[in-house]
């Protein structure tokens, strides 16, 4: 988004236009009735990867790094399939992955899926379980 990111903030409101499914279809379009005439699918009410960027965005500029860049990293989440996300948050577990799996996980991530952010958070998690005895086959306190 060009300009200043918080210009028509809230923009489900202010630019509805902006505010669209991952389909295309527009915000204002979504409505309970078109949802149970079956005109827009259950899946359509998600947030968009382009909306959770654009929430950044806006977090960034108002001076909020922490949350523009977990939203930055939902933004990534969000084009992942829900399927494979629950693979990952079961690998992240203590105890259920080697450092192995988890720099291959990162690399699934970083490159079929674009997710660098998360492809960096699995990396950071694999470091911490290492120095912490967090990983598979590894015991806190063994030496």
């Amino acid at each position: 988004m060009q300009g200043d990111p918080t210009a028509g903030y809230p923009f489900g409101t202010r630019r509805p236009d902006l505010v669209v499914t991952a389909s295309g279809t527009p915000a204002l379009e979504v409505t309970l009735e078109a949802l149970r005439e079956g005109r827009v699918a259950p899946e359509e009410l998600r947030a968009t990867p382009a909306a959770l960027r654009r929430q950044a965005e806006v977090a960034r500029a108002t001076g909020r790094p922490e949350l523009a860049a977990n939203l930055a990293r939902a933004a990534e989440l969000a084009a992942i399939p829900d399927d494979l996300l629950l693979e990952v948050y079961t690998a992240l577990r203590p105890h259920r992955s080697t450092a192995a799996e988890l720099d291959a996980w990162a690399d699934r991530l970083e490159v079929e899926f674009r997710a660098e952010l998360t492809a960096a958070f699995v990396r950071e998690a694999r470091a911490a379980y290492s120095e912490r005895g967090f990983l598979s086959g590894e015991r806190v306190g063994a030496v």
